[in-house]
């Protein structure tokens, strides 16, 4: 019988992959939240508008703050003792901070409508 068996040793190098596309995404997802809450606030002062997508950009540029340090320091870990929470903290922070960047797109889109 043929059976696949993974090795510890893989599997971490899998986490460790996703961590290293994690960390530097995530980073330049929060340079994209802050832009998108400069812009916001010029497009305020222009039509007198306001709308809470700039709170809901602020919450995701922490979120993705959040999932850039995580991972960092999951990256940080070269022994076996290899904190696997903070993996799977980045990749839950990213996911959400994600979907939360989604929404307010969807805010900013049919709240302003400039």
């Amino acid at each position: 019988m043929d059976s696949v068996v993974q090795s510890p040793k893989h599997d971490d190098a899998l986490d460790e992959r996703t961590c290293r596309l994690i960390c530097p995404i995530a980073s330049g997802m929060v340079g994209v939240c802050m832009t998108g809450i400069g812009l916001l606030r010029v497009a305020f002062a222009m039509h007198g508008r306001q709308t809470f997508a700039d709170d809901l950009l602020s919450i995701d540029a922490l979120l993705f703050l959040m999932a850039t340090l995580s991972s960092y320091f999951a990256l940080r870990f070269q022994s076996n003792l290899r904190l696997h929470w903070l993996e799977r903290t980045a990749d839950a922070t990213f996911i959400i901070a994600m979907l939360l960047l989604t929404i307010a797109c969807f805010v900013i889109t049919y709240s302003l409508g400039i």
